[in-house]
């Protein structure tokens, strides 16, 4: 791969909260799980849990079929600037990818009811998430990225997942909202955070873009490329002066 075919960046995503409207785990843990799944996200927040173990103990609390579940996901939506952000990135050959702590049964029932040109956007990227399946009112599920667990106990290790899909080493931009972001805002190149991820992005000192929607990200990534691509050609200008 010559330097002209490499990436300018890598984008990675997450999911609830940052695309999605709302966290889809939340919506159905406050709707059909037993209400002893507040204990375990105390003991997640308070750093003596990881987020596998926590995911796994709360959805054997949730008691709700295929049919309750999708209802549900149905009404949550996504935010109305993916599109823009998805298709400036096509317009840079920028890859993007979503990379999230939840589950890939909601991801795609949420997406699935956006328009067709999301689809068609994130063709050329992956979604790396936990795996949920319905067993009557049961759910069951399984943490295929990766099986062993990270040393912070991650449901999905997203900064090994980000280096996995970075093997040409280009800047990484990761946007998210949440606690679970924390690490991987701690590995990427360019930070975008709102919410509980700004808050503790700033607690801790690691630099970042506040943003309110996606079409802030947009906006202000355009702006980056631009800048970055103005450096490059001024440098290759000096170089061969």
């Amino acid at each position: 791969m010559t330097e002209e075919q490499k990436p300018k960046a890598i984008l990675f995503l997450d999911f609830d909260g940052t695309i999605s409207r709302r966290d889809a785990v939340d919506a159905i843990l406050e709707t059909y799980a037993d209400p002893k799944w507040l204990a375990f996200e105390a003991e997640w927040r308070a750093g003596r849990m990881g987020s596998r173990d926590c995911l796994r103990a709360q959805m054997a609390l949730v008691r709700a079929t295929r049919k309750q579940i999708d209802a549900l996901l149905d009404e949550i939506g996504i935010d109305d600037d993916l599109v823009a952000l998805l298709e400036m990135c096509a317009q840079h050959s920028i890859p993007a990818h979503i990379i999230s702590d939840g589950f890939d049964y909601c991801i795609r029932r949420i997406l699935s009811g956006a328009s067709k040109r999301v689809a068609a956007l994130l063709r050329g990227g992956r979604v790396c998430a936990g795996h949920l399946e319905s067993r009557g009112h049961l759910w069951r599920t399984e943490f295929s990225f990766f099986h062993q667990t990270c040393g912070h106990g991650c449901a999905t290790c997203k900064p090994a997942v980000m280096r996995l899909l970075n093997k040409t080493d280009a800047p990484a931009i990761f946007v998210g909202d949440g606690l679970s972001d924390r690490y991987a805002a701690e590995s990427a190149d360019l930070v975008f955070a709102k919410d509980g991820l700004a808050s503790y992005c700033t607690e801790n000192s690691i630099e970042h873009i506040p943003y309110q929607n996606l079409g802030d990200v947009a906006a202000h990534l355009d702006r980056w490329l631009a800048g970055r691509l103005f450096l490059r050609e001024e440098t290759l200008a000096r170089v061969s002066a």
